[in-house]
């Protein structure tokens, strides 16, 4: 995992700032700060995330291939351009579908 945020005042294409790599999720991290962060990730065919919960709303949203985001055991298939908010302690977890890239959004303020 890069832990390193991208530069400031620089334009980025953000689908080419992270690559697949075989059998992994990649994350790489693009702002980070105390109230929240936002990452980009790549998910491998076949690689997923395991159930969690988190105290915080999340925005993932897709921006390459296709994903099957679980929440609260209902499942919502998202394509490119697709996103969807994440609710704060609802049990979630992403199932394999194919190589897919999504930018996730945590919003931490007003949940502490």
């Amino acid at each position: 995992m890069d832990s390193l945020e991208l530069e400031k005042s620089k334009s980025h294409i953000i689908v080419e700032i992270i690559e697949y790599v075989t059998n992994s999720v990649v994350i790489k991290t693009i702002i980070k700060k105390s109230t929240g962060n936002i990452s980009i990730m790549s998910f491998d065919s076949g690689e997923g995330l395991t159930e969690k919960t988190t105290p915080f709303d999340q925005f993932a949203q897709i921006i390459e291939g296709q994903a099957d985001i679980v929440i609260s055991n209902v499942s919502h298939i998202l394509e490119k351009g697709h996103g969807i908010i994440i609710p704060a302690h609802a049990p979630n977890y992403i199932r394999p579908n194919g190589r897919f890239k999504m930018i996730l959004t945590i919003i931490k303020d007003g949940y502490e």
